[in-house]
C-alpha cells in the first residue's frame, strides 16, 4: 500500500514524541490506531459490497445465456411438432372439402342404398 520504511517511522515517532510529550502521545498513537482500524474495515466491507455485487452480476449474466440457449433449445424442438400439426390440418381441410363435395356425398349414399 505505501512504501513506508523503518526510518520513515523512527523519524516520525521522534517528531511526535517531540511535538505531543510523552504524556499525550500513548493516547494519540491508541486514537490514531482505532481511526486505521475503522478505515481498515470500512474499506473491507465496500471490497466485499464491491466482489458481492460482481459475483451477483456474473450469475445473472450466465442465466441470462442459459435461458437464451434454453430459448433457442425449444424453438428448435418444436419446429417438428409446428410442421407435424400443419400437415394433420391440412389433411384434416382436404378430407372436409372431400366429404363436403356433392360427388363424394352422393356416392356414399349410393353404397349405403346398396348394402342388403
Amino acid at each position: 500500500m505505501f512504501d513506508i520504511g523503518f526510518a520513515e517511522i523512527l523519524i516520525v515517532s521522534v517528531v511526535a514524541l517531540l511535538v505531543l510529550g510523552p504524556e499525550k502521545l500513548p493516547t494519540a498513537v491508541r486514537t490514531c490506531g482505532l481511526w486505521l482500524g475503522r478505515i481498515k474495515r470500512s474499506v473491507s466491507a465496500i471490497q466485499s459490497e464491491i466482489s458481492e455485487e460482481l459475483r451477483i452480476e456474473e450469475l445473472r449474466r450466465t442465466t441470462a445465456i442459459s435461458k437464451e440457449q434454453l430459448e433457442k433449445e425449444l424453438k428448435e424442438m418444436r419446429q417438428p411438432f409446428n410442421a407435424a400439426s400443419q400437415d394433420v390440418s391440412k389433411t384434416v381441410e382436404e378430407a372436409a372439402k372431400a366429404v363436403d363435395t356433392p360427388d363424394v356425398a352422393s356416392n356414399l349414399q349410393d353404397n349405403e342404398s346398396n348394402k342388403p
